[in-house]
């Protein structure tokens, strides 16, 4: 009996592996706790993009980025923020995100040298937990709370 002997069939036609749940009544809230999650993402990552284009030239010198390509990752995030509030091209926007996060980690971990946790926390615990907040986003589609068009 191994891994593959417990999955049992879903009901999406895929396959997935027995759960017990504590809390079953939860999951009625799932699409709300997605829409939240979404709605923090696009906080964050919304924000981020507004300073970028507020002061490309001080925030190209913190991220060692030209001006011009700090307004491209504004824009960008900012976008892709929207896509995650409203649910129009969810999962693209939560790609691009995701993308983005792992360009963040990457000049952190091998261009900055810059620990986990990092000196004074500037490390990317941060960026890998938004990272995968964005995973969820993307592999659910964030959720069936969306703007209908």
């Amino acid at each position: 009996m191994g891994f593959w002997s417990s999955l049992q069939p879903g009901s999406a036609g895929g396959w997935c592996a027995a759960v017990t749940l504590t809390f079953p009544g939860l999951l009625r809230c799932q699409d709300l706790a997605l829409l939240l999650l979404r709605l923090v993402v696009a906080i964050v990552f919304g924000a981020s993009g507004y300073f970028h284009l507020k002061d490309p030239a001080g925030r190209a010198k913190s991220i060692e980025l030209s001006p011009a390509a700090t307004v491209a990752l504004g824009l960008m995030e900012v976008l892709a923020s929207v896509g995650l509030v409203t649910g129009i091209f969810i999962q693209i926007g939560a790609l691009v995100l995701l993308l983005l996060g792992l360009g963040a980690i990457g000049k952190k971990v091998f261009r900055w040298k810059t620990g986990f946790w990092g000196e004074k926390g500037y490390g990317w615990h941060y960026d890998l937990m938004l990272l995968a907040m964005n995973l969820v986003i993307l592999s659910t589609a964030g959720g069936k709370l969306v703007v209908r068009l």
